[in-house]
């Protein structure tokens, strides 16, 4: 039990610093760079942003039945970031504007974009924020982020499973 524990508390923390350092990469790439976000990329900057806490909460909490809640959102966030980068690289990348699509509605109705501008802030289409970086589009780099941490949540709850 000590062990199943032990890995799921690790594989949370991990999962919460590899999406802030997600986060940070695309605000320096941002601030630093001048690659201005678009709907989809801010939409899935939130859902980094979302894991991270909830895995930060779920690593911090040392009860088991909180532990395989957090892998379970985290897994399901995991998911939604998936389909938001696969349809922010397939159609989205290729239209000339975001304006009112699922990602738009859901930053500027929650007034992120308003009141923290420097994060939440959309300044590009998603044809113009179609950015590849070592060879691949950023929209592919979150997608495979994405995947594994559906992959770490699924081998954690597993685990636990299994125990």
């Amino acid at each position: 039990m000590l062990l199943e524990t032990d890995f799921n508390k690790k594989t949370l923390s991990a999962i919460a610093f590899v999406s802030l350092a997600a986060v940070g990469a695309a605000l320096m790439s941002q601030h630093l760079l001048g690659m201005l976000p678009c709907a989809w990329c801010i939409f899935q900057r939130l859902l980094f942003i979302l894991i991270a806490v909830v895995a930060f909460l779920g690593a911090m909490v040392d009860h088991r039945v909180v532990r395989r809640t957090a892998l379970i959102i985290t897994l399901l966030l995991s998911v939604a970031g998936i389909a938001a980068a696969w349809h922010q690289w397939t159609v989205a990348a290729e239209s000339f504007s975001c304006d009112q699509t699922l990602a738009d509605r859901i930053v500027v109705g929650s007034g992120l974009d308003a009141a923290l501008p420097w994060l939440f802030g959309i300044y590009a289409t998603c044809m113009d924020a179609a950015v590849s970086v070592l060879g691949l589009d950023f929209a592919v780099w979150s997608l495979l982020l994405y995947a594994v941490f559906a992959v770490a949540s699924l081998v954690a709850l597993r685990t636990s499973k299994m125990n």
